[in-house]
């Protein structure tokens, strides 16, 4: 069984946010060898330029604070309630720290695990005529070019493109230009992981 899986789903990962549960289950169904993982290539870089502008952007604030709260710390009614502002400021270093060492880790069992799909000529061309028709971003066009190209060289007899894009992905016509390659949408990474173990357990 096939499953695609797209930028958000190392994100779900890196961040630990809702759905980031599921998320683990499908990468150890795939590092059990119970389904085959495939992702984009572009999907493994592009959470390393977000996790790189929301660093900067988290040391920016820090700096702020740090400025701040030494001019505040002048004030001697202020003095007390320093102390729980500055946690706010360890806490955003803490974050990044935490955050890249989570991508790594991540990143390394992705390739151990999952195949890559390169991101190749033809699927940048076929990407830039995705994105008017199916109005897709050009991001989210590479991602579905990529998913549209490994199905149609490997034609699996089941598969599931697992996102978080919704609003971009959920479309008639995406979805059934997908199902033609007995490929479903599942715009849930939880959701698709209760299809796995169905199409696991049949």
């Amino acid at each position: 069984m096939n499953v695609y899986v797209e930028t958000n789903f190392v994100l779900e990962l890196v961040f630990q946010q809702e759905q980031f549960v599921s998320c683990e289950q499908i990468l150890q169904l795939s590092e059990a060898g119970r389904i085959k993982l495939a992702i984009p290539a572009y999907s493994l870089a592009e959470p390393h330029e977000k996790l790189n502008r929301q660093a900067k952007s988290r040391r920016e604030i820090q700096q702020i604070l740090d400025t701040e709260l030494r001019q505040l710390a002048r004030t001697a009614s202020y003095t007390t309630r320093i102390n729980s502002i500055q946690d706010i400021a360890n806490l955003l270093v803490q974050s990044n720290l935490d955050e890249s060492q989570r991508f790594v880790h991540y990143r390394d069992r992705l390739l151990k695990n999952t195949e890559v799909i390169p991101l190749t000529a033809d699927i940048l061309t076929e990407a830039a005529i995705y994105e008017e028709p199916y109005d897709l971003s050009s991001q989210d066009a590479l991602v579905y070019a990529s998913v549209i190209s490994h199905l149609r060289h490997n034609q699996p007899t089941v598969a599931c493109f697992l996102n978080r894009n919704s609003r971009d992905f959920d479309s008639p016509d995406i979805v059934n230009e997908l199902s033609k390659f007995n490929c479903r949408m599942i715009p849930r990474f939880d959701h698709g992981y209760d299809f796995i173990q169905s199409q696991l357990q049949s």
